[in-house]
C-alpha cells in the first residue's frame, strides 16, 4: 500500500490576503490540493448599489492597496460602455501609463518581496537585505518608480482618486511628467537587471498542459481592451464572458472558483498574457 501523507500550512506567508494550504499525497502522487482563502467577504457589489455612478471608480479602487488600478479601470470601462462613452487619444494613453505604474510597483513587490526568498532559500526579504542589500534596494527603487506614476496620474500612490468617467479629473502639466524622466530611465535599467537576476533562479522541473486564457489586442499589449482568447481555440468578445465561464463557491474557501464551461480549469496572469500576445509584444519597444 502506498504511503499517505498530508502537508498542512495553516497560514501562508508572503501572499496578498489570508490563506492556508492542504496537500494530500499518496506515494509520489499529489491526490488533492486545497487552497483555503479565509479572508472575510467585503461585499463591494452590495454597497455599490444605490450609489451615484460617479462614485464607483473611487470605491472600487479600495478593493486592494497593491492593485487598485485594475479594479478601478475595470469599473470605469464598464460604466463607459454602459453610457456609450469612448476614451481615446492622449487620455487613453495616459490611462495605460497609469496601469503601467501599477504593474511596475506590483510586480516589483511580488518578485523581490514575496517570491525571491523561496528561490534563494531564505525566510524573507530581510535576510536578502542582510546579505545582498543592493538587490533589495534595486527592488525598492523599481517599486518607487511605479508608485510615482500612480501618484502623478492617480492623485496618490494607494487607492487613486483621479480617474473618472470620460478621462481624469486633472491632467498633470508637462513639467510634472518631465520630473519622472530620470527616475524612469533608472527604473528601465533596474528592470533589465531584474530580468537577468531572475533568469538565474533554479525553477522546478515541472510542466503542465495548461489552457492559458488572456485578453488579446491586435495592436498592443492588452490591459482592459481586447478579445478573450486561449491557446485551445477560445476567441470571444468580453460581453460573451458569462456564456463560456462559470463561477462557483467551494466549501473550504471564501474566494469564488472559476471554470470554463467546456473544459474546466484554466490559467491566467502574466504567463498567459505573454504567450497569447507574443507576436505583438514588440509594441512595448516602440
Amino acid at each position: 500500500m502506498s504511503e499517505r501523507r498530508r502537508i498542512k500550512v495553516d497560514y501562508l506567508a508572503r501572499v496578498e490576503g489570508e490563506g492556508a494550504l492542504d496537500v494530500e499525497i499518496e506515494g509520489d502522487r499529489v491526490t488533492d490540493v486545497r487552497l483555503k482563502i479565509f479572508e472575510p467577504p467585503r461585499f463591494f457589489e452590495a454597497f455599490l448599489q444605490g450609489r451615484h455612478f460617479t462614485e464607483t471608480p473611487d470605491i472600487t479602487a479600495r478593493i486592494c492597496g497593491i492593485c487598485p488600478v485594475a479594479y478601478q479601470m475595470s469599473a470605469v470601462h464598464a460604466l463607459e460602455r454602459a453610457c456609450g462613452v469612448t476614451v481615446d487619444g492622449p487620455l487613453r494613453t495616459l490611462r495605460r501609463l497609469l496601469y503601467c505604474g501599477e504593474w511596475i510597483e506590483s510586480h516589483a513587490l511580488h518578485v523581490y518581496m514575496l517570491h525571491a526568498p523561496d528561490f534563494l532559500g531564505v525566510h524573507n526579504v530581510v535576510e536578502i537585505a542582510q546579505s545582498q542589500p543592493a538587490i533589495v534596494e534595486r527592488g525598492l527603487r523599481l517599486k518607487k518608480a511605479g508608485n510615482a506614476i500612480v501618484a502623478l496620474l492617480g492623485g496618490r500612490e494607494v487607492h487613486p482618486i483621479n480617474v473618472r468617467i470620460g478621462g481624469f479629473y486633472r491632467i498633470p502639466p508637462r513639467t510634472e511628467f518631465r520630473m519622472l524622466r530620470e527616475q524612469l530611465e533608472l527604473a528601465r535599467d533596474d528592470a533589465l537587471a531584474t530580468v537577468a537576476w531572475v533568469a538565474g533562479f533554479e525553477f522546478p522541473d515541472f510542466v503542465r498542459d495548461y489552457e492559458l486564457v488572456a485578453l488579446r489586442h491586435p495592436d498592443e499589449y492588452p490591459f482592459n481592451e481586447g478579445r478573450i482568447v486561449s491557446n485551445r481555440g477560445l476567441d470571444i468578445a468580453q460581453t460573451e464572458y458569462h456564456e463560456h465561464f462559470e463561477e462557483h463557491q467551494v466549501e473550504h474557501s471564501t474566494a469564488l472558483h472559476c471554470r470554463l464551461r467546456a473544459r474546466g480549469h484554466y490559467h491566467v496572469g502574466p504567463l498567459a498574457r505573454f504567450v497569447l500576445n507574443r507576436y505583438n509584444t514588440l509594441y512595448i519597444r516602440r
